[in-house]
């Protein structure tokens, strides 16, 4: 029987696993991870959060991420066997990355790595168009509001309710090295100066991000 092939998504896993550097990420989270008091012990950082990078990278809803790691062998492999946090593990992890700033964290332990081993030339910054970021308008909830941090933008012809995320990529290699998160109603321009890195060289400007943003992708 010939060798099968590789797919995509077991390229991509492969080099998530060697591109980030776990055991810096566990020794972030492991002071505010909770030791279990009871006969059955915590599933490990380390497990629940290949879990979460794996719901972020395929955008799954709690309830289909279970399904998905099941279904493929390339992410079992990646989680490292068949065991699958439940839905509210899921949002107790996401709540202590949350509660702790530890994502922002996470994501500054991820640049530094990339950083020392040169994938950031920092030479410039691209400033990207922000993204909206959904979310529900509805009041029909127990607070009978919106979410306050939350607002409506016009974008086109259509109006948006959510939040907005101002992104500033590497100018060499197209990576992300900052990200800001605002309200959706917050004017883009107003976060320029947060998305340098600081060390550029050229700066390019809001106006020229959408053409050096699609020059990099090619």
């Amino acid at each position: 029987m010939g060798k099968q092939k590789v797919t995509r998504r077991e390229r991509f896993l492969d080099e998530m696993e060697q591109a980030v550097p776990w055991a810096r990420l566990v020794a972030l989270i492991q002071p505010f991870y909770p030791q279990s008091k009871r006969c059955r012990p915590p599933l490990g950082v380390e497990l629940m959060l290949r879990v979460y990078f794996l719901q972020q990278w395929y955008a799954l809803a709690d309830e289909a991420l279970e399904d998905a790691i099941h279904d493929s062998r390339a992410m079992r492999a990646f989680v490292g066997g068949d065991i699958v946090p439940d839905v509210t593990t899921l949002l107790g992890f996401r709540h202590l990355l949350e509660a702790h700033d530890l994502t922002r964290q996470l994501f500054a332990e991820i640049n530094a790595v990339l950083s020392e081993r040169g994938a950031f030339l920092r030479e410039g910054t691209i400033v990207v168009d922000a993204t909206i970021i959904a979310a529900a308008p509805s009041t029909k909830n127990k607070a009978k509001a919106r979410a306050p941090e939350m607002h409506q933008t016009k974008k086109g012809n259509a109006w948006h309710f959510g939040m907005k995320a101002h992104i500033g990529v590497d100018l060499g290699s197209g990576l992300v090295h900052t990200v800001v998160g605002t309200a959706a109603n917050v004017a883009d321009v107003s976060q320029a100066h947060a998305l340098l890195h600081g060390e550029e060289k050229l700066r390019l400007w809001v106006t020229r991000a959408t053409r050096a943003w699609r020059n990099v992708r090619r």
